[in-house]
């Protein structure tokens, strides 16, 4: 493997055999990897689950994802960041008759909690996040701590890595159990180590993919993607589970 194939890897010039040769040594799996690169990879296919909402913004040149979770009986809600704007989100909740309770963030990047004074003001709910970041009128809390609203029981996981106190907001009462993971993990590929790839890795491997197979996934940008599709699909975790 000559240096010059590298770089066109690089470059984005997809030679299959260079790619075969390359990826193991990145620890990725092959396979994956070309679907990404040869543009035959999917999103998961997921069927509307009730008691859950995606809001997708613009901010910038990038599109950020935020959630409204809720149980359908109390009509009680959570609110999973806020993207660039919050307004769909509180149309929602007022169309369907929500109550947002609790604000939830997966961490402080700017994308995630732009509009959280709005969110703030109109719902007057607790903010909560990582002990290990902050946010305006937010509570800083540990890895572990644990919410109850109407039939919603949400653990927090602390997955660090691509920031310094990502959580990964488990969250049980639904017909399946949901992962906000904010930028942790995507459909496909990772949230990026600009803290910390290893612990990125590790946690991704040890905190999101132990959940059940069926789990659905929520992440801060992209699609919905479930945790089999992650363990079979996504090339930084597929060799794991494969061997």
């Amino acid at each position: 493997m000559r240096p010059e194939q590298v770089r066109q890897l690089r470059d984005g010039k997809i030679n299959t055999e260079v790619a075969e040769r390359v990826a193991p040594r990145l620890g990725l799996h092959a396979p994956s990897l070309l679907r990404l690169a040869e543009g035959t990879w999917e999103p998961a296919q997921l069927a509307q689950i009730d008691g859950v909402a995606q809001f997708n913004t613009q901010y910038g040149d990038m599109t950020v994802n935020a959630y409204l979770l809720w149980d359908s009986r109390t009509r009680e809600a959570i609110a999973f960041d806020t993207g660039a704007d919050c307004a769909e989100m509180l149309r929602l909740a007022g169309e369907e008759k929500l109550a947002i309770k609790l604000i939830l963030l997966t961490h402080a990047h700017s994308d995630h909690v732009a509009d959280l004074p709005r969110l703030q003001a109109e719902t007057g709910a607790p903010t909560f996040i990582s002990q290990h970041e902050s946010a305006t009128g937010a509570e800083r809390i540990k890895e572990g701590k644990q919410f109850q609203l109407g039939g919603l029981r949400v653990e927090t996981r602390l997955t660090s890595g691509h920031s310094a106190g990502g959580i990964t907001y488990v969250v049980n009462g639904l017909v399946r159990t949901v992962a906000v993971v904010g930028d942790s993990l995507f459909a496909g590929s990772m949230g990026g180590g600009a803290v910390s790839y290893q612990d990125a890795l590790r946690n991704n491997l040890e905190k999101i993919l132990t959940l059940p197979e069926d789990t659905i996934v929520c992440p801060g940008h992209g699609p919905l993607t479930t945790v089999g599709k992650e363990k079979r699909d996504n090339p930084f975790f597929a060799a794991t589970f494969q061997r």
